[in-house]
This record gives structure tokens, C-alpha cells and sequence, in this order.
């Protein structure tokens, strides 16, 4: 397909399809496909939960430095914000001092700085956005099941990937891929979104690996 041609596929339709394989190599890896299938335990839940917070709230303060900038706030929606799930549920499984007693592994903290970097960087920005919101309401919505099924857990801990304000999340998948669409990004933009999300599942998936190597089966 020609440059011109590829300019003219939708943001969203080019994130979904070109990081497809990159996508499906996160979601198998050992590390995940243990836990859905329950061959782990709490304290592997517990810490992919630690290693999330650092994510989402770099995700999130970059997010904030778009507030006020017409082209970005379709993006920006308060439903979506997850790092007050993530304490709640890690005050729930580590205690009130859960800060002192979670280890954020190095893979973590390379993924939580790769965000932070995004910030006044709309194009990269939202390729984040689009791999962590979007997967938290789709897949994310199993992993909840699951993990309440095989590890005990209710609503507590799992706060998460409950998004209390979202009350039909494939409509608003569809709304937030539209908006995405909207951003008038030029192809060199495309062109470094699409990068960027590819990087995120592959940051994503290091971080798994990182996890599978502390939390044997």
C-alpha cells in the first residue's frame, strides 16, 4: 500500500490492524495466560497491580497537560482515569502502606518513563491512551471475571476494570475511536503513532516476561 493510500485509512483502523501481532504477543505470554487460567495465586494478581500504578499515573499526568488544548480533550475523559482504582484495590491487597511494601520491577519502570515522555506529545500520547483505555475495556473486562473466579476476590481489588461511569463500553470504545479519528494528525504523526502503540505492547509484553520470571506457575 502506497503512502497516500495509508494516509487515508482511519488512525484508529491502523492502530487496531498494525499492532495486531504485537498485541496478541503480549496476551500470551506465560505470565498471562497463567493467571487467567488460575495457575498462580493472589500475590501474582497483587503485583501486576503494582506494576500498573507507575503506568497510569505517568499515562495520566501526561493526559493532563492536554486539558485546555481543543485538539486533544476528545481523548480526555474523566471516566476513563484508573490510578485511584489501582490504590484502592492495592490498599486492598497490600494494606494501608501498600507504597512501602510493593518492589516495581525495572521493566515497569522503563514502561511508566516511556509515557511519561509523551507529555505535550499528542500523537505519541494517544497511541498510550489507545493501547491501555481501550484494552481496560475490552479484554480487561475478562481478566476482572476471572480473576475473581480463581483468586477469590469480589469488587475489592478488582476496582480496576470497573468503570463506573461507562455504563455501554463497546459504544464508547466506538465514540473514543471515532475521536481518535478526529485528531487531524498529519501522516508523519500517524506515522509515529502507530510506532509508539507497537512500542507500548512490546514494553507491555517485557514487563509480563519480567512478571512470569518472579511468579512461577
Amino acid at each position: 500500500m502506497s503512502a497516500s493510500a495509508v494516509s487515508l485509512v482511519p488512525l484508529s483502523t491502523q492502530l487496531r490492524e498494525r499492532t495486531r501481532a504485537a498485541h496478541e504477543r503480549a496476551e500470551t505470554v506465560p505470565f498471562i495466560t497463567d493467571l487467567m487460567h488460575g495457575r498462580l495465586d493472589r500475590a501474582a494478581y497483587a503485583d501486576l497491580a503494582a506494576q500498573q500504578h507507575g503506568i497510569y499515573l505517568a499515562l495520566e499526568t501526561s493526559g493532563a497537560t492536554f486539558r485546555g488544548v481543543p485538539r486533544a480533550e476528545g481523548l480526555l475523559h474523566d471516566e476513563l482515569v484508573r490510578t485511584p482504582s489501582i490504590e484502592a484495590d492495592l490498599g486492598y491487597l497490600y494494606g494501608p502502606r501498600w507504597a512501602e511494601r510493593i518492589d516495581v520491577l525495572p521493566a515497569a519502570r522503563e514502561y511508566a518513563d516511556r509515557i511519561g515522555d509523551t507529555r505535550g506529545d499528542l500523537p505519541r500520547y494517544a497511541a498510550h491512551a489507545y493501547t491501555r483505555y481501550l484494552g481496560d475495556l475490552s479484554g480487561g473486562q475478562a481478566v476482572k471475571r476471572l480473576v475473581q473466579r480463581h483468586y477469590g476476590l469480589g469488587e475489592a481489588g478488582t476496582t480496576f476494570y470497573t468503570f463506573t461511569g461507562i455504563a455501554r463500553p463497546p459504544v464508547f470504545k466506538n465514540h473514543y475511536r471515532a475521536r481518535l479519528d478526529q485528531l487531524g494528525l498529519s501522516p508523519p504523526e500517524v506515522a509515529t503513532a502507530v510506532a509508539e502503540a507497537m512500542l507500548s505492547f512490546e514494553l507491555a509484553t517485557a514487563l509480563f516476561v519480567a512478571l512470569g520470571e518472579r511468579h512461577a506457575a
